[in-house]
């Protein structure tokens, strides 16, 4: 329908935004299974456009002030070069596995419900001068409040809170965000073997103290300066001799193997919907770890559904 009169919308949007009566719309709500259940909110085609816009011009601004070790929503960087990294690492800090290589994952709870709209500003103030630009920032991180923002005020932590998962600039806006943790563990902490992924972060040393020490640091800077929380039942400090569990992957010392609830999924979407595209993209996903049987049994199943 936006389409159809694809010239007169653009024009009008064009008008609004020089003239600054750009009002954000409100968001069509839904849910989906990612494997965990995620609440999705979904702008108007012409909020998109302009979420876009924002994104096309304000990302390689940014992201040239962030770590080379932050992978998600990122250019040329991703879930593979993050595994590859922390593979890297792995051989770094065991000295090709003659010592104990420890890792520490954490992850925080809540993340885009939580992401604080007062400290993010502040953030984006202090790169963009533009006020016109800073108008329009406001008005689309102003445009959605988490449904957790009055829980979350209860817990004496107060202002509006929460970044929609749909919006483009969402993932952007928390890069922006995380990249103060970022810096305060590569410049303060002077943390050598570190990768961030989204909300998920990990640390790599064969100093078990040192790691276990880091835990109420990370934790406090999260509670001061970002109004972050870490997640209690995700903080993980094992070797990586005994597995370690990130990005969907268990790692070894000398493989990794697809996680077994990924792995369920994956037989199961195959099963349900054994299209060419499906078998494409889990035999692509697959070739990044050590899966040979698990290539050999997509393959079957494949065949047997044809039949």
């Amino acid at each position: 329908m936006f389409g159809r009169h694809l010239i007169d919308h653009v024009t009008a949007l064009q008008q609004s935004l020089q003239t600054k009566q750009y009002q954000h719309s409100g968001y069509y709500s839904f849910f989906i299974a990612d494997p965990k259940p995620r609440h999705i909110h979904k702008a108007s085609v012409r909020d998109r456009l302009v979420h876009h816009a924002i994104y096309r011009v304000l990302y390689p601004f940014f992201d040239r002030m962030f770590i080379a070790d932050s992978f998600s929503c990122r250019n040329e960087k991703g879930t593979h070069r993050a595994l590859n990294r922390f593979r890297a690492f792995a051989y770094t800090v065991s000295r090709n596995h003659t010592r104990t290589c420890w890792v520490l994952k954490l992850d925080i709870q809540k993340f885009f419900a939580s992401i604080d709209h007062g400290i993010l500003l502040v953030l984006l103030d202090c790169s963009i001068t533009d006020n016109d630009i800073r108008w329009l920032l406001r008005e689309v991180i102003g445009s959605f409040t988490s449904p957790l923002a009055p829980i979350l005020s209860r817990e004496g932590r107060g202002g509006r809170r929460g970044l929609p998962l749909g919006n483009l600039t969402s993932q952007l806006f928390a890069n922006i965000y995380l990249n103060e943790l970022d810096q305060f563990v590569k410049h303060r902490l002077k943390a050598k073997h570190y990768i961030r992924y989204a909300d998920d972060f990990v640390f790599l040393s064969h100093d078990r103290a040192l790691l276990e020490s880091l835990i109420p640091i990370i934790r406090d800077f999260l509670q001061q300066q970002l109004r972050l929380t870490l997640h209690p039942k995700k903080i993980f400090l094992k070797t990586l001799s005994s597995g370690v569990d990130f990005l969907g992957w268990a790692h070894f010392p000398d493989h990794r193997v697809l996680r077994t609830s990924t792995k369920h999924r994956m037989l199961r979407r195959v099963t349900e919907h054994p299209s060419d595209e499906t078998i494409a993209s889990y035999l692509g996903l697959l070739h990044h770890g050590n899966a040979n049987h698990l290539q050999n049994e997509v393959l079957v199943r494949q065949w047997l559904m044809a039949e």
